[in-house]
């Protein structure tokens, strides 16, 4: 009975588990869909580049015209009083005016176009950011899946070892009543099994732990994982390969390229400050007055008067500006450009040696997460030999309970280690792939819609008006 116990004990866990997953299996592939589309943080990078396409149009306003209506009105009323006993004289007067201002830049010293380019660089810049944030999100949930996975199975293992212990106990206490064992030998077990016990516990808080953070990447709960899988055709096939795609696909490396293109347009853009401007206004005026007088005038003429007028006018006019001095603002902010663009060229050069670093570090853990599978899987498989061998030369008194107990330690450590390295192989070989800069929905093929960056910049480039967004808000 207590070699049949230990398979008994496996396959009540597995039960309890193929129950759990009849309700829902998850693969890793439907957690990353579900983390691609629900993603807060995600979503918020997406709206932050939303916000940023809306530069373009804005730098593109200072070539386009600006039309304003103005409208005016005014009333006064005076009461004059005359000398030589003779009566005062009233007079009130209403005046309305409207007119319509057109203002044009003609030309702005090569600002506005300047200023266009820059806000180009920046969406172009903010859409590889969110490339990169895609990558991190996807890398996050590839984490937080295998995670949840490792747990759970180092959970069942732990509660198998509790199960075993628990046998061994009896047993022991069996053998110690016939005379065939001593308090030792019991006391030995129950130590064990008050670890285990332990142990199982730190274990299902563990699983708590994991299954939070999935919760908190994925946007919804764990149920039964399936086991993750590398998509090997994303990896490289060397390390220089590696270094070579990450150097030129890297959304990193190409956001800071991005942001140098932006710099170098706003030099040029604060150099045109100091160029000269032309620019074109027309307006069109209207004004209406009415005048009303009554009582006597200089002219002792009693009676009312009324007068009322009405004056359409027309303003067409260029203006030429050409600065001399605006008290060092101009060259300053000429210098201070000049220094942020080499501020970029440097981040450029950051972002390539950390992703080089990264590539290097994922390369280095995906290997040895590979060879430590295979020499784990060789370990487990001795350590459960040993562990059949011990117990049965235990049963005809050639070995102790304490060596039976130190070979099921020895087969549970072995185990773990294989499940902890089972779970590297997928989170190393990810996150290899996105050191390449090539984790993304796209290439992995997840299911649902994918985000288009470039759909809303289109909607919104050459916008002249209008205040919804493209999607009616």
């Amino acid at each position: 009975m207590r070699s049949k116990f230990w398979p008994v004990a496996v396959l009540a866990t597995s039960v309890v588990f193929a129950a759990q997953g009849s309700v829902r299996a998850e693969t890793l592939s439907g957690a990353l869909a579900r983390a691609y589309a629900n993603s807060q943080s995600l979503n918020a990078s997406r709206a932050q580049l939303r916000a940023t396409d809306e530069n373009v149009p804005q730098a593109k306003a200072g070539l386009r015209p600006t039309v304003a209506a103005t409208s005016s009105f005014s009333a006064s009323r005076s009461r004059t009083t005359f000398g030589d006993n003779l009566p005062s004289g009233n007079s009130q007067t209403e005046q309305f005016g409207s007119g319509i201002t057109i203002n044009q830049t003609l030309f702005d010293g090569f600002q506005t176009p300047n200023n266009v380019e820059a806000a180009r660089a920046q969406v172009r810049a903010s859409q590889f950011n969110l490339a990169n944030t895609e990558q991190n999100t996807l890398s996050d949930t590839v984490t937080a899946y295998m995670n949840v996975l490792r747990d759970r199975q180092i959970a069942a293992l732990r509660r198998q070892n509790l199960a075993f212990l628990r046998e061994q106990v009896r047993a022991a206490g069996a053998r110690f009543e016939v005379g065939e064992g001593t308090r030792t030998d019991v006391a030995q077990a129950e130590s064990e099994q008050a670890l285990a016990t332990a142990l199982l516990n730190s274990a299902l808080a563990q699983v708590a732990s994991s299954e939070a953070t999935y919760f908190d990447v994925v946007g919804d709960a764990a149920g039964n994982l399936e086991p993750g899988k590398v998509p090997t055709a994303l990896l490289p096939k060397s390390i220089d390969n590696a270094f070579a795609i990450s150097q030129r696909e890297h959304p990193a490396i190409l956001a800071g390229l991005a942001a140098v293109d932006a710099a170098a347009f706003q030099v040029k853009s604060a150099e045109g400050a100091a160029l000269p401007t032309v620019s074109l206004q027309g307006s069109v005026d209207n004004s209406y007055a009415i005048s009303e007088g009554s009582g006597s005038s200089a002219s002792n003429l009693p009676g009312v008067n009324t007068l009322t007028q009405n004056e359409v006018s027309a303003t067409v006019g260029a203006q030429i500006r050409i600065p001399i001095y605006q008290g060092g603002l101009v060259s300053s902010q000429v210098r201070q450009n000049k220094e942020v663009l080499g501020q970029r060229r440097i981040e450029v050069d950051g972002f390539r040696d950390q992703v080089r670093a990264a590539v290097a570090s994922a390369w280095a853990q995906y290997e040895a997460a590979q060879a430590n599978v295979v020499g784990y899987q060789a370990q487990a498989a001795a350590a459960r030999l040993a562990l059949n061998g011990v117990v049965e030369e235990r049963n005809v008194g050639q070995r102790t309970t304490l060596d039976v107990l130190n070979a099921q330690a020895d087969l549970i450590a072995a185990q773990i280690l294989l499940v902890g390295s089972q779970r590297d192989v997928v989170v190393a070989g990810y996150a290899l792939i996105s050191a390449e800069g090539r984790l993304s929905a796209q290439r992995l093929g997840l299911a649902g819609k994918k985000y288009d960056p470039k759909e809303h910049y289109i909607q919104v480039e050459d916008k002249w008006f209008g205040l919804r967004t493209p999607d009616g808000r």
